[in-house]
């Protein structure tokens, strides 16, 4: 018989997180039906906690056991400290050859708004590309989607006639590190709510970069932990008690 579990949230997407969470499977991997919608409510319980139930089956053929490595072996890597990924050494060519592919991109791009300027530098393994300017902000966008959207354009403009992966990191009006450090300070003041009330707290979807910094930050604790739940773009760290 498939496996079940009845899950609740304050929401249809809450509940079916928890559940997903309980089974360590992917939503692909399940039948989900909704038991009581935030949408049906009484008079009467209008004043009662929103409470949603979902019930979450196995999909016929899910390897349960197989499922709950993968999460597992996932949950393991997003929580292993931040660093930048070892890579074989780019030639000369290789690096001069991206540069020629980016800086007639750039050079256009950039000439579109006003008083922004780009600079590119490289190391042996990445190329670096660097935006600042009047109107650079702009191209941040909400919670940087629009610059992680560049940066992955000029990835691929970057390796165009390259046998080599070439990786592009863009940043721009100093955004990445201005997170960074924003999102730290996030993980500190969450992490004392957490000891405070002994309840997790859930924050919102980010990008698998922006939860790393959250784990990195708290990993250390001794009162605290966290773990990602959910499936990407909607993957989200939760913090919780020890």
């Amino acid at each position: 018989m498939a496996k079940s579990v009845i899950a609740e949230g304050k929401t249809s997407t809450e509940a079916i997180e928890n559940g997903l969470k309980e089974l360590k499977v992917s939503k692909d991997k399940v039948d989900i039906k909704i038991l009581e919608n935030e949408d049906k409510r009484s008079f009467f319980s209008i004043l009662a906690p929103r409470v949603v139930k979902v019930e979450l089956t196995l999909k016929e053929g899910v390897d349960e056991k197989r499922q709950n490595i993968k999460e597992e072996r996932r949950q393991k890597e997003e929580e292993k400290p931040f660093v930048k990924q070892k890579r074989e050494p780019l030639t000369q060519e290789e690096i001069n050859k991206a540069k020629e592919n980016l800086t007639p991109f750039l050079e256009q791009f950039t000439s579109k708004l006003s008083s922004t300027k780009f600079e590119v530098t490289s190391d042996e393994q990445y190329i670096y590309v660097t935006i600042e300017g009047e109107d650079a902000g702009r191209l941040i966008g909400y919670r940087g989607e629009t610059l992680n959207a560049m940066q992955t354009i000029m990835s691929s403009i970057a390796n165009k006639g390259l046998d080599k992966k070439v990786s592009v990191l863009l940043d721009i009006e100093g955004y990445r590190e201005k997170r960074k450090v924003a999102l730290e300070e996030l993980a500190d003041k969450l992490a004392r709510t957490v000891i405070r009330s002994g309840k997790q707290v859930t924050l919102e979807p980010m990008s698998a970069y922006e939860r790393k910094i959250i784990h990195n930050r708290l990993q250390d604790s001794e009162r605290v932990r966290t773990y990602s739940v959910g499936e990407e773009p909607y993957r989200k760290v939760i913090i919780t008690k020890k």
